[in-house]
């Protein structure tokens, strides 16, 4: 033989022990994996039946799992610059103030709360969030909250962001800068931007009014800052046109979203020497500014700043 071809020969026995070789390591390797996958699934269905037979397992594999989430979702908005820290205080206030979910509503508030995000063209979720509040304050401050969501319509068309040129703002366009003190409770003046707390001390703005003026009509013509004024602009008949439209959405008629509002002029009883000219700042400078006198029961006052404070 010929030291060529004996090579050849080597070569070629090398060639078909290695591949012997691979071939049995390979079959080796995938007998072992296919015996792990089966062990390892027969431990994860053992660890998922004993877990739902364990109810304190299950409720902290839940939150720990929510906690991941939640912190991979922070993780994420973080990196567009704009997400609220897990620990941010004002994170629960806010879910609190924007919104809530419709089905949870009345049946009555439910029906305003659509025919009200029809008409004004906002979202139904924080009508529904501004409903359920009008409706919560009023009976604590003894006001129908269709009045005051017809004030909110009637001054901001449900913007809480809006802001007069006298300065008054927010949902019920309260004059921060004189009802500066209803706000402490709820952090300062920045909080009139809060929906909610807009409301809230808009309420109990409305009610030194009325209790001023002596009747709704008049008090609507105070908190607009028409109280010296012959008439205040048809605004009190627009506001309580608008309110008509919501008592009879609650009470379940149908409604055109496009329902004017009627409007004329109301005056100011003569009778009530509070409305005389002096009585009040003028002009757009009376507009929501709290030139009210001390009420007859300063107790009562503080109570109800505190009852809508809660």
């Amino acid at each position: 033989m010929t030291q060529p071809q004996w090579w050849q020969r080597m070569a070629r026995a090398t060639h078909r022990s290695a591949a012997v070789f691979l071939r049995d390591v390979g079959h080796g390797l995938l007998e072992v994996s296919h015996n792990m996958l089966a062990l390892l699934g027969l431990a994860v269905l053992a660890a998922v039946l004993f877990t739902a037979g364990r109810a304190d397992l299950r409720d902290s594999f839940e939150r720990q799992a929510l906690g991941w989430l939640q912190e991979r979702h922070a993780l994420a908005s973080d990196d567009l610059g704009y997400a609220s820290l897990a620990g941010d205080a004002d994170g629960a206030s806010l879910t609190r103030a924007l919104a809530t979910d419709p089905a949870l509503l009345s049946r009555q508030q439910a029906a305003v709360a659509s025919w009200l995000s029809k008409r004004y063209h906002v979202a139904q979720e924080p009508i529904a969030r501004l409903v359920q509040e009008s409706w919560q304050v009023g009976q604590r401050a003894g006001l129908d909250p269709t009045l005051i969501l017809a004030i909110m319509a009637i001054e901001s068309s449900f913007n809480p962001f809006a802001q007069s040129p006298v300065g008054a703002q927010g949902l019920m366009q309260v004059m921060t800068r004189i009802h500066n003190d209803k706000y402490e409770p709820f952090g300062g003046k920045l909080a009139a931007f809060d929906p909610v707390t807009n409301v809230r001390v808009g309420v109990l703005v409305l009610k030194e009014c009325i209790a001023r003026a002596g009747s709704l009509e008049a008090g609507l013509k105070f908190y607009v800052g028409a109280a010296n004024l012959e008439d205040d602009g048809g605004y009190a008949s627009k506001v309580l046109s608008e309110q008509q439209h919501l008592l009879r959405v609650a009470s379940g008629q149908a409604v055109p979203v496009t329902a004017p509002n009627v409007v004329t002029a109301v005056a100011t009883p003569a009778a009530n020497p509070s409305h005389a000219p002096g009585a009040a700042a003028s002009g757009a400078e009376a507009a929501r500014t709290g030139d009210l006198p001390p009420p007859a029961t300063p107790e009562r006052n503080v109570h109800d700043q505190v009852a809508l404070a809660q």
